[in-house]
């Protein structure tokens, strides 16, 4: 109900239907426009929407005043309907006004040319930045997505479980924030990256099936899809494989698209780690546009050409008709690019209709520029872009370009969700050990396949490890973990990490396994990424009430300030100058 001791109804309710009411409204002035003499036009905002009423001339009310108006609903003169509201085809006449609180001008306005005001004066003032319809929205899309998440675990038999916020450090994931015990000078606590260690407990604990809509805190750099404070669905289960993870997080993720869009995505595909490469160049891969790489290598196993011969891999894409886009300047930009990312170079070749238009093509032979024009499915019009070198290194460049020229902005096309499966249990080689490097995190299971190739060639090991991707964003991750001693023994020897090692760091978690541990496995899901993209946002930053700038401020609180003297004694801490 919207109605309270001090309103009948919201701003936005009133329709035709409301004619010959009298009503009160309690909000904010948005406009006052002059109307004669005698009388006035004032536009009453809340968070529903506005409601055009007619006062008179000599009530002193402005902009952001908040006001209690009472009057009789009425249709609007002819000629004076407004299509653009929701409210537009009456107005509340016989106004009394009661102002319930005056205001000082704002520092911008509160509507849609806020957009374009400095997101640091937005910030400083956000209360004043929620008041508007942009961010109403994105909070009510959020709470919509948490309610229908928190409804698809519970109808999935999942049990809600709060973990600690005050946690061991674990420094061989992110970056944490520490925190200082007082008990105890010079002991500290972290906050959680996620409840990853307390959520596998709590299935050694026999919970069954766990969920949580967990904060988790990262102290790493800021990004358009990147906060210290974040919101994840966390979940695990026991007694299961991946198809049963996968459908479990679908069926919540899917519920939550529903109840923003109205219509539930297709759906969910699989895609491999290694044909996600393959294909699109990135783990996370955007569905909703083509501009797959192709792969050419075979097309120049007798090449004369130089910059191909012998490469490992040569793969191409093409951007339709685009070739008139690209001067001299743009393609030098985009080698300058490719260069960047780690390739030794970049072929470019416009497609005209009298044949290939690019430097190179007169080192080609014309049985090769006959299958790059087939392979690419090249038109007149067409840019094509090859790179040869690593397989990796190929699948990379080529991926970053297909984004910045192809990928559409986040609001456009449809849903298109994917499961990345399969991802390598180790990627890299650490510098200094020499070591392979974990995909994951060390507890995840190797694929049951590749178990016997974790000595001799770990780097080709799959893992039983999945991330839910949304148009192009990575929403999440997840595995099928380790619940076997011998088989996590083999992980660590990989690693490097010796049973001492292993018992000094992860004893407290790895101990509880030997009391009986069912199999089971997990994922985070984060929800700031998911609402950002139903709301059609570029930054997640504006789907958060209060977020920090990109680096890392809040211009509303000024934090971070510096520790006071008095806390810092207390604490036994001395700030000494930084070393980086």
């Amino acid at each position: 109900m919207s109605s309270t001791s001090m309103r009948t109804h919201q701003c936005g309710e009133l329709r035709v239907e409301h004619i010959g009411q009298t009503v009160a409204l309690a909000g904010w002035v948005g406009r006052r426009r002059e109307h004669g003499e005698r009388l006035a036009f004032v536009d009453i905002r809340d968070h529903t929407g506005i409601t055009q009423c007619v006062v008179d001339n000599d009530v002193d009310v402005r902009s952001e005043y908040v006001v209690r108006i009472t009057g009789v609903v009425r249709a609007r003169p002819e000629g004076t309907v407004n299509p653009g509201l929701p409210t537009g085809e009456v107005e509340v006449g016989e106004c009394a006004v009661e102002v319930l609180r005056t205001a000082v001008a704002p520092p911008f306005p509160i509507d849609a040319r806020a957009d374009d005001v400095d997101e640091n004066l937005r910030l400083q003032h956000r209360y004043l930045d929620l008041r508007r319809e942009r961010m109403q929205k994105n909070l009510r899309i959020r709470a919509a997505v948490n309610a229908a998440t928190r409804k698809a675990m519970e109808r999935q038999d999942f049990v809600e479980v709060e973990t600690p916020m005050l946690v061991p450090s674990t420094p061989e994931g992110a970056r944490e924030f520490l925190v200082p015990s007082r008990k105890e000078p010079g002991s500290f606590y972290a906050l959680p990256q996620s409840p990853q260690l307390f959520k596998q407990l709590l299935m050694v604990g026999g919970v069954d099936r766990y969920y949580q809509i967990a904060r988790c805190l990262r102290d790493e750099d800021l990004r358009a899809d990147r906060q210290y404070e974040f919101m994840q669905l966390d979940m695990e289960m026991s007694f299961v494989n991946q198809d049963d993870v996968l459908d479990a997080v679908g069926e919540a993720v899917l519920d939550s698209a529903e109840a923003v869009s109205g219509e539930r995505p297709l759906p969910i595909e699989r895609i491999t780690w290694h044909d996600a490469m393959n294909r699109f160049g990135i783990d996370k891969p955007d569905l909703r546009f083509g501009m797959e790489l192709v792969d050419l290598t075979d097309a120049f196993g007798s090449t004369e050409f130089k910059a191909f011969a012998g490469a490992v891999s040569i793969k191409g894409i093409r951007v339709a008709g685009k070739a008139a886009d690209f001067g001299r300047n743009q393609l030098d930009k985009l080698t300058d690019k490719a260069k960047s990312i780690g390739a030794k170079g970049l072929v470019w070749i416009k497609v005209t209709a009298e044949g290939l238009d690019s430097p190179v093509a007169k080192f080609l032979s014309e049985s090769e520029q006959a299958e790059i024009t087939s392979r690419l499915e090249a038109q007149a019009g067409d840019l094509l872009l090859i790179v040869a070198d690593e397989w990796m290194t190929a699948c990379e460049v080529l991926g970053t370009l297909r984004n910045d020229l192809g990928r559409p902005p986040v609001h456009e096309g449809p849903l298109r969700f994917v499961w990345v499966v399969e991802f390598p249990l180790f990627i890299g080689v650490d510098k200094e050990s020499g070591r392979p490097k974990p995909g994951h995190h060390p507890f995840t299971t190797p694929h049951p396949d590749d178990v016997d190739k974790m000595i001799s060639d770990p780097m080709s090991v799959r893992s039983i490890a999945y991330d839910l991707v949304l148009n192009g964003w990575e929403l999440g991750s997840g595995s099928i973990r380790i619940h076997e001693p011998e088989l996590q023994k083999k992980v660590f020897a990989v690693l490097g990490i010796t049973d001492e090692q292993a018992d000094r760091k992860f004893g407290f978690f790895l101990n509880p396994f030997k009391y009986g541990a069912p199999p089971h496995g997990g994922f985070g899901l984060g929800l700031d990424r998911l609402v950002a993209i139903l709301a059609g946002e570029e930054n997640i930053r504006e789907v958060i009430a209060f977020p920090k700038t990109q680096s890392g401020a809040d211009p509303m609180t000024n934090s971070p300030v510096e520790g006071d003297p008095k806390q810092l004694a207390e604490l036994g801490l001395r700030v000494l100058p930084r070393v980086d």
